[in-house]
């Protein structure tokens, strides 16, 4: 069975989770266009890396979901397509690409909300439920960021209603201005 992401569900509402995701390493690619074709487009890139494409020639485990991350408040498309590294990995001890396209990022813990949805990840369908779960988040007082990742988890030649996907926000990072106590 393939790796999934690292996390642990903080608190389940009834249709949806709040997560604590674990540090990772991610392989990333930034590419425009529509979400298909920017997730066909970039996969290529990061399986190469994984499959050899890399300083050592070593193969990397391929790990689930395949992310696709947008900004709401930025073009929609631009996206960041990533595959995490295995669990336990460290960016200092992977080897670097050798596609410029591919950039390895580090991600530290966060705080995210996650709703599932089966059938074919496609722009739309992550759309509306991504409106759901800002919207229920909204209702639980939660407040999200503009961010919104779209995780598909199964190969695409698998039938779409059996496919697995979920949208994932992370949660707002509220900065807090230190003040001088008289």
């Amino acid at each position: 069975m393939t790796e999934r992401q690292k996390f642990e569900v903080v608190r389940k509402f009834e249709s949806f989770e709040l997560r604590r995701y674990e540090p990772c390493v991610i392989a990333e690619v930034e590419i425009s266009g529509d979400f298909q074709s920017a997730a066909s487009g970039a996969f290529r890139y990061l399986f190469g890396y994984i499959s050899k494409g890399n300083s050592r020639s070593a193969s990397i485990a391929m790990t689930a979901p395949v992310i696709a991350v947008t900004d709401a408040s930025l073009d929609s498309q631009k996206w960041k397509i990533s595959f995490v590294m295995p669990a336990g990995s460290k960016l200092e001890d992977m080897p670097l690409p050798t596609n410029e396209k591919v950039t390895l990022v580090k991600i530290d813990t966060e705080e995210c909300v996650s709703i599932s949805f089966k059938g074919k990840a496609t722009e739309r369908l992550a759309q509306k439920y991504e409106d759901r779960l800002r919207q229920l988040a909204e209702g639980e007082g939660i407040a999200l960021s503009q961010e919104r990742r779209i995780g598909r988890f199964d190969p695409p030649f698998k039938p779409g209603f059996m496919q697995y996907n979920e949208v994932v926000i992370p949660l707002k990072q509220i900065s807090v201005e230190p003040r001088l106590i008289d």
